[in-house]
This record gives structure tokens, C-alpha cells and sequence, in this order.
């Protein structure tokens, strides 16, 4: 292989690799400098010159010129008759400097080379991307659907570099195709058996605050202070945000006009509900603005422990608890108090606690009851059928056995 060949080689794989000419360039002269060492036992005695602009390589070999029988160093010296063989007017004490063909190397030699390179720029384009990546870790990226798989899409970006979206940072709703365009976060750059891993996210909360400071402009300008993230992804998100202006609205300005600016974040959160609170540091108020649209009568606040006891109208439970216990697990979260829902007993002394029916009713049933803030026999009762069906996904037969088991405790 000639060394305008061998040049020419990899000023191609340059070109594919995205690493610019000048840095393989110094790859190039570092690769031959270790493959002169290990031939000469030294390269500090070898000049190596790289024509970026022709992609070319020179190697030349300085030896002094010592007299004839005086010879010690064979790598760094020449006698002058073998000296004046190459140019006779050399004289004894002068440092001969002569081109190193490429006919110098065997082929084994040059095979080391070659491979010598491709590992060294294929590590240069790792750290490359590495670096990249771990600078944007919290960014949006836009990539393409390259190969879905059961446990994770492998995605590309711009630069045709393989990121990869784990199933449990897709939301449960996402279905990916091939060619499909994604947007995610940049979740966390690992290496992995000295290759770079980069993880993508859509759950994350920090996904939706991206989100929104792409669409609210006084969120991206620093006027509006996203204070607290929480989100059970696909399904139900609350975000508290602040002002320090009063005269913007936080929440509407979040929402937009005819909810123009959520609505676009809903959709690409597979119709996640997002509610947008206004914050304050002040617990109780904070509690009834994350159950909203629950009402809240009374609110009961233990520093100690950091729990709330929240009284609340039998029909508002309902409403407090969410679909799931999705509403009153997330309005915990976002107010960082453990929150205990309790009815307004004033009118219901006679109500029966829906555990008293276990011997009528399966436990996994009233678990399902309890979860969608059915915890008495009454607000059960005070439930259209429909909901119930809605809320629990049990069986219309299901629910037709429970309403029944009740109606006959109070008729009783």
C-alpha cells in the first residue's frame, strides 16, 4: 500500500466520521510515530510532515555523519562513505536528513498501521460524542425512529449518532414506527465498555419543563419560575409555577389563550392532563390549589411529619382521589405533605366503612373502590353505576353485586 494511498484512505473515513482533516492529520502523524519507534527503537530522531491542504505524509530520518570505524549508534549516526553515497559533497559532523519510503515498512507493518489508526480515530469519535452528550444532558433533542425494539428505540439524530429511549423512560401510550420523528430529553451519558450510551427520556419530569419553556416565552425569560414538577407519565401531571411580577399571571400565561400554549404539550404527552397551580408557601392553601377541583373544607397540617389531614363533603373525594389515586398521589408529591382525605361525618354517622363488607365482598373489589375514594358504603352509592364502571374498569356485574351488597345494609 502506498502512503498516498493509506492517506487518501482515511481521508475518506474522515469525511464519514465527521472528524475534520486536521485532527486526523495528527492521528495520522501519531500512529507512524509509534510504528517508527517500535521499528528504529526511537521516533526523536524522525521528522514527520503532514500536508493537511494535499493529504499527503513525509517521513524523514536524521543521522549525523560520523567518520568511518567510528560508528557507535547505528539508528542515530552514518558513516560518511555510506553518507556520501547519497550526496558527496556531505562532510563528517553534519546531520543528514533522508526520506523514509514507505517500501521500509512490511506489509505486516502497515496492517498494524492501518488498524493502529481506525482504533485511535474510532476512539477520538467516541470522546467526541461523549463530551457532546454530556453537555446536553436536560436538553431536548429531535431525533428519528431508526429500530423500535420491545425494551427500547434506538434513535438518531442529526449527525446519524444512535441514542437510545428505554421502555421505561417511553410513556406507556407511546407507539414508535420506523421513520417516525421523536422528541425526548437527554437523560444520561454513560460509558459502556469505553462506548458512549446515550439515554433518552420522556417521562421525566424535567422532559415537561423543557416542554413548557419552549412554549412560554416568560418561562424561558426567567419571569415565570417553574417551582416543582411531578407526573404519573401518560396519565395526570402538576407543575407549581411563580411569579415575582404581579402583573403576570403564572397560570395563564402557562396555559395561553383558549389553552393555545398547553395544548401542544398535551399532545405530544399522549393527552397527559397537566394542571398548572399557582404557588405559595403556604401549605394548606397549597393542598386545596393541588386537589383542585376538589373543595376542601378544612385543612389539618402536621409539621412534625409532614402529614395533612384534609376534610372534605362526601362527593369531593371522589374528585380529590382522581382516577387511580392519581389526583391526591400527585398533589402529595407536588406539596411534599403525606395527604389524608377524610369525609365530613356530620351527616353520616350512619355511613359503614366499605371494609365491614369483606365478608360479602372480594378485597381486591373494595381495594378498587377505595382507590377511586369509595371508602364507606354510602359514597358508593351516591355514584352513578357508569362511574363506578369508568373509574374502577370492574365488571358491570361487578358493580351490580356491590350496589346490591349496600342498598341491603341500609334497607336492613
Amino acid at each position: 500500500m502506498k502512503t498516498t494511498d493509506l492517506i487518501d484512505s482515511f481521508a475518506e473515513f474522515k469525511d464519514f466520521k465527521n472528524i475534520d482533516r486536521e485532527t486526523l492529520m495528527h492521528i495520522l502523524e501519531e500512529v507512524f510515530r509509534a510504528a517508527l519507534a517500535k521499528r528504529y527503537g526511537s521516533d526523536d530522531n524522525f521528522d514527520i510532515i503532514v500536508n493537511i491542504d494535499k493529504g499527503d505524509l513525509e517521513i524523514y530520518r536524521n543521522r549525523l555523519i560520523v567518520e568511518d570505524g567510528k560508528m557507535t549508534d547505528d539508528k542515530r549516526e552514518i558513516e560518511y562513505s555510506d553518507a556520501i553515497k547519497i550526496e558527496s559533497d556531505f562532510e563528517v559532523g553534519e546531520d543528514l536528513s533522508e526520506p523514509v519510503p514507505m517500501s521500509e515498512f512490511n506489509r505486516r507493518e502497515i496492517l498494524a498501521i492501518h488498524q493502529n489508526l481506525v482504533g485511535k480515530i474510532q476512539d477520538y469519535e467516541k470522546s467526541l460524542i461523549f463530551q457532546k452528550y454530556k453537555d446536553r444532558v436536560g436538553e431536548i433533542i429531535i431525533g428519528e425512529v431508526y429500530q423500535p425494539w420491545n425494551k427500547e428505540v434506538l434513535v438518531l439524530d442529526e449527525e446519524k449518532i444512535e441514542l437510545v429511549l428505554p421502555k421505561s423512560e417511553q410513556i406507556p401510550s407511546d407507539h414508535f414506527r420506523k421513520g417516525d420523528t421523536i422528541r425526548a430529553i437527554v437523560l444520561k451519558v454513560e460509558l459502556r465498555n469505553n462506548t458512549p450510551v446515550i439515554v433518552l427520556s420522556r417521562t421525566s419530569p424535567i422532559f415537561l419543563e423543557r416542554l413548557l419553556e419552549a412554549e412560554v416565552p416568560e418561562i424561558y425569560d426567567g419571569l415565570i419560575t417553574i417551582r416543582n414538577i411531578v407526573r404519573v407519565p401518560g396519565e395526570r401531571a402538576k407543575v407549581a409555577v411563580e411569579s415575582y411580577d404581579d402583573r403576570i399571571d403564572p397560570v395563564g400565561s402557562c396555559v395561553g389563550v383558549k389553552g393555545n400554549r398547553i395544548h401542544g404539550i398535551v399532545r405530544e404527552l399522549r393527552n397527559e392532563n397537566i394542571d398548572i397551580i399557582n404557588y405559595t408557601n403556604r401549605p394548606d392553601l397549597m393542598i386545596q390549589r393541588a386537589l383542585s377541583p376538589a373543595k376542601i373544607s378544612k385543612t389539618i397540617i402536621h409539621e412534625e411529619n409532614k402529614t395533612a389531614e384534609v376534610y372534605m363533603e362526601p362527593a369531593e373525594v371522589s374528585l380529590a382521589i382522581g382516577k387511580g389515586g392519581h389526583n391526591i398521589k400527585l398533589a402529595s408529591r407536588l406539596c411534599g405533605y403525606e395527604i389524608e382525605v377524610y369525609r365530613n361525618t356530620d351527616e353520616d354517622l350512619d355511613d359503614v366503612d366499605l371494609k365491614e363488607f369483606a365478608d360479602e365482598i372480594d378485597q381486591w373489589i373494595i381495594d378498587e373502590l377505595i382507590k377511586i375514594g369509595c371508602d364507606t358504603a354510602k359514597s358508593v352509592l351516591q355514584l352513578p353505576k357508569e362511574e363506578l364502571i369508568n373509574r374502577t374498569d370492574l365488571e358491570e356485574e361487578t358493580i351490580d353485586h356491590v350496589i346490591e351488597v349496600l342498598k341491603a345494609e341500609f334497607e336492613d
